[in-house]
């Protein structure tokens, strides 16, 4: 009688996962596109008023954080200011260096875009019900956490 030799399964594939959060992706990015397009905001910007929703960064700390230029970064800010949606000050603990924030316009702004991606992006969870919807938030947030490591 021969043995039989009993093999572990192969690890669970990634693939199918990542041929769902690309489309995924693509179609969030699709509805922020249409919602800057429509607020006359690049996607940077929005990026950018999203960090600043509740921070006030360092532009070197804004910069490197979304892996700009300080130039580039120095120029997006300036088109803000120019909207009124943000302003720099110097930093309260190195003279040399600018803080950037929200005006009151721009956290207006901020608040508008916030509701209308919620209703945008709604008809992508609706079908899920509360304790799916609250599971994968709490997924996507522990994906995003383990970025900042």
């Amino acid at each position: 009688m021969k043995q039989q030799t009993i093999m572990a399964p192969p690890p669970p594939s990634d693939e199918g996962l990542a041929d769902v959060l690309v489309p995924t992706a693509f179609v969030t990015m699709a509805v922020l596109n249409k919602l800057g397009a429509e607020n006359d905001l690049s996607l940077t910007l929005m990026r950018v008023l999203g960090i600043l929703w509740d921070r006030r960064p360092r532009m070197s700390e804004l910069a490197d954080y979304l892996g700009l230029e300080k130039q580039t970064m120095s120029g997006l800010i300036a088109r803000a200011e120019k909207k009124g949606l943000v302003a720099r000050a110097p930093n309260t603990e190195d003279g040399r260096a600018t803080d950037v924030f929200l005006t009151d316009a721009g956290a207006e702004l901020v608040k508008r875009l916030q509701a209308q991606t919620q209703l945008a992006l709604a008809p992508l969870t609706e079908q899920l019900g509360a304790s799916d919807r609250q599971q994968l938030q709490t997924l996507l947030q522990r994906m995003l956490e383990s970025r900042k490591r």
